[in-house]
């Protein structure tokens, strides 16, 4: 495990890779992570909604985390998100992250029975996250699949007593105020990463110093471009590139998005397989049109694919 610091750049919501059977295939971690650091991803969070961790049973999800930390070798850091409808099957999972090597956990609230106040969400997490020792724990905030909109400040500013591992968010939402209001809360004492590829640029302008994204894993040179023209003062540029990053995202959201994301990965040479229900599926003349929606919008002259075009 390597010594956990702020989170920087870019961090990849990585994917789980299945076979045609629908098992989980690890055989596949290694190139998916060769390929992401090659392309200058800074972090993998293992097991999120990208990676369908909820689809996953609790023994395929330790088997997910520890193929991650194995094929990342310490080079990178590793988030295992742990969140469950069941308490004890997140402490479980808690426990097994802090035992296989991971460098840091994180989680949903539970979405069946709605977390609809601060307090409960405390309670929730504190329950989590002790099982994770002294490994840093970042509330995972997603309120489009969680249905929980409680006010970020407010749990951050409540929860230090009792979540004493607690670190910071993933804060998976488009509301920059309040992103920006978490980052400078109790003097920027918490690390609040940006979960929202296609708005990269304004979160950036806010503060941000790291993100989590599922694009990262087919764009990763796209946004690094873009991170450093914002640090060179080159906001017409950025501006273009998140602009690319926006048709990607329009274009890959005219199929199922993950599927459609497995499938581009496929693509370029790393076969992933497919979804697990109740994700959708994509059919040989979905890949077909997803392609020339891609060529149209020029993903593939934009310099980050370079492998032969399959």
């Amino acid at each position: 495990m390597i010594p956990m610091k702020r989170l920087q750049g870019l961090v990849a919501a990585t994917y789980t890779p299945f076979d045609d059977g629908g098992a989980f295939n690890p055989d596949m971690v290694k190139p998916l992570v060769e390929r992401l650091l090659s392309e200058g991803v800074d972090g993998l969070y293992v097991c999120g909604s990208t990676g369908e961790g909820m689809s996953l049973s609790t023994t395929e999800r330790k088997a997910v985390l520890e193929s991650y930390v194995e094929a990342s070798a310490g080079r990178v850091p590793v988030i295992a998100q742990v969140g469950h409808n069941s308490i004890a099957e997140a402490r479980e999972l808690s426990r097994h992250a802090q035992q296989s090597g991971a460098d840091a956990v994180s989680a949903t609230c539970p979405s069946y029975f709605k977390v609809d106040h601060a307090e409960q969400l405390i309670e929730c997490m504190a329950e989590l996250a002790s099982a994770a020792g002294d490994l840093p724990f970042y509330y995972y905030h997603i309120p489009a699949l969680t249905g929980s909109t409680i006010d970020m400040p407010a749990f951050l500013s409540m929860a230090c007593e009792s979540i004493p591992n607690l670190v910071g968010l993933k804060y998976a939402d488009t509301k920059l105020f309040e992103y920006q209001t978490c980052l400078l809360l109790q003097e920027r004492r918490f690390d609040v990463v940006w979960g929202c590829d296609e708005m990269l640029l304004g979160a950036l302008a806010t503060g941000a110093s790291a993100a989590i994204g599922s694009t990262y894993n087919v764009a990763a040179p796209l946004y690094r471009r873009l991170i450093d023209c914002v640090a060179g003062g080159r906001l017409d540029e950025a501006q273009e590139l998140q602009m690319r990053s926006v048709q990607l995202v329009r274009a890959l959201c005219r199929y199922p998005f993950h599927p459609a994301m497995k499938a581009l990965l496929t693509m370029r040479g790393l076969d992933v397989g497919g979804c697990r229900l109740p994700l959708g599926k994509m059919t040989a003349t979905d890949v077909t049109n997803m392609r020339s929606d891609l060529e149209r919008i020029g993903y593939f002259e934009w310099g980050i694919v370079n492998e032969d075009r399959r």
